[in-house]
């Protein structure tokens, strides 16, 4: 009976949540794998041919991969000139914990040089550009504003255009690519979390969104880059994609893939997103959490969380892994749920945000609305007419059937 009532309690936590129907659009998607479409990269008849006789840099991490093999590995067996890899946040591996620094480094298997574009080093110096004539960039984003594979994407491709070296984008699908929510960055909030003026959730895959970046001169000094994306075949935006290589130590499955926009605003609180567990990006809490019906305790975790929040403290709050991905599918929208109420429930017991909230939010609105004690309704009605006005320029460069 314990057991049954828990459950019903947690289910209709989840309707509330959820609202159930969504209130932006209905999606009609399917379910599609590694084996329903052609990624960039597993179309080497169209992109090797720009390759013969050229000096080349990768910049890939564990995710670019063409079958279970490195795109790395694949162009060096296919005689290929590689001279170097170029790696994001987490490595080349994706072996390193969120925020860890990097170090330059020679690749074990290869021998190549390993180039680190995280912390100090976030753009390809020009001595590592020389001698080059293409880069390629293969790595499997997540379509939100604050997975920094899309600032990496920026740097690499203001390097190219300052450079006169050609960009080659492998295009791969956004597992996040069936909707568009959230706030659109103020660029007065401009950072390595948030460098363009789109919403939390764009709905673009990572080619869409580079030629984005490319035409509507983003770039410092408006500068344009000599880029070609190889497109995905078999692809449309309303597609759920099952992503076949976790694209980061701390999103484990679909589940934290779908929830990471709305959760990954708690790294801006002093609330716990399950850092230091065997579900990060799945369960909230805090120590201070009342009345809830789970627990959990961080810990360090080598190469996921090494120092999490809370650290071998007991945290109360709710474990979000349970319930179906198909309720967080069909609902397709930032959740700001879990978010207010979690500041309900501590406002007056802590210091909620801390200095990056603003940052992930691209704006300090979100943070005063929350504190105001505005409904998540009313806080969404503030996004409206700018996620029209991006809409409008997303729509010049999707390569793929839309969800809308």
């Amino acid at each position: 009976m314990k057991i049954l009532l828990k459950f019903i309690i947690c289910f209709f936590l989840v309707l509330i949540a959820l609202n159930v129907v969504s209130q932006n659009y209905k999606i009609e998607g399917k379910i599609v794998t590694s084996k329903d479409i052609k990624t960039g990269a597993d179309q080497t008849d169209v992109y090797l041919p720009m390759l013969k006789s050229k000096n080349i840099a990768i910049v890939a991490n564990q995710t670019s991969v063409i079958n279970k093999t490195n795109l790395v590995d694949s162009l060096l067996s296919l005689k290929i000139n590689v001279k170097k890899v170029f790696c994001p946040e987490h490595g080349f591996r994706g072996d390193v914990e969120a925020g860890a620094k990097i170090d330059n480094k020679t690749d074990v298997k290869t021998g190549l040089p390993i180039i680190s574009l995280y912390g100090e080093n976030k753009k390809p110096k020009q001595e590592d550009l020389k001698g080059l004539d293409v880069i390629i960039f293969d790595i499997q984003d997540v379509g939100v504003r604050f997975y920094t594979y899309i600032s990496t994407l920026n740097y690499v491709l203001e390097a190219c255009a300052e450079n006169d070296i050609l960009m080659i984008v492998l295009d791969r699908p956004n597992p996040n690519g069936y909707y568009v929510d959230g706030p659109v960055l103020n660029p007065k909030f401009s950072s390595f979390v948030g460098m363009h003026a789109v919403p939390v959730v764009y709905g673009m895959t990572i080619g869409e969104y580079a030629l984005m970046i490319n035409a509507e001169k983003w770039l410092t000094n408006q500068k344009k880059c000599n880029l070609n994306v190889i497109k995905i075949i078999n692809y449309k935006h309303s597609d759920y994609y099952i992503l076949p290589v976790k694209p980061s130590p701390n999103l484990t499955n679909m589940n934290a893939v779908y929830l990471y926009p709305s959760l990954c605003l708690f790294e801006g609180t002093v609330v716990s997103i399950g850092r230091g567990t065997n579900k990060p990006f799945q369960i909230v809490g805090h120590p201070l959490f009342e009345n809830t019906d789970y627990n959990f305790t961080p810990v360090s975790i080598k190469g996921m969380s090494e120092n999490p929040p809370y650290k071998d403290q007991i945290c109360n709050g709710y474990d979000l892994s349970e319930f179906s991905v198909s309720i967080i599918r069909s609902e397709a929208k930032l959740n700001l749920f879990w978010l207010i109420d979690s500041y309900k429930r501590l406002s007056s017991k802590t210091k909620f945000f801390n200095d990056f909230f603003d940052k992930l939010a691209g704006n300090d609105l979100l943070r005063k609305q929350i504190v105001e004690g505005k409904s998540e309704d009313e806080i969404r009605k503030k996004w409206d007419a700018d996620l029209k006005n991006f809409k409008e320029i997303r729509k010049k460069y999707l390569l793929y059937t839309d969800f809308e």
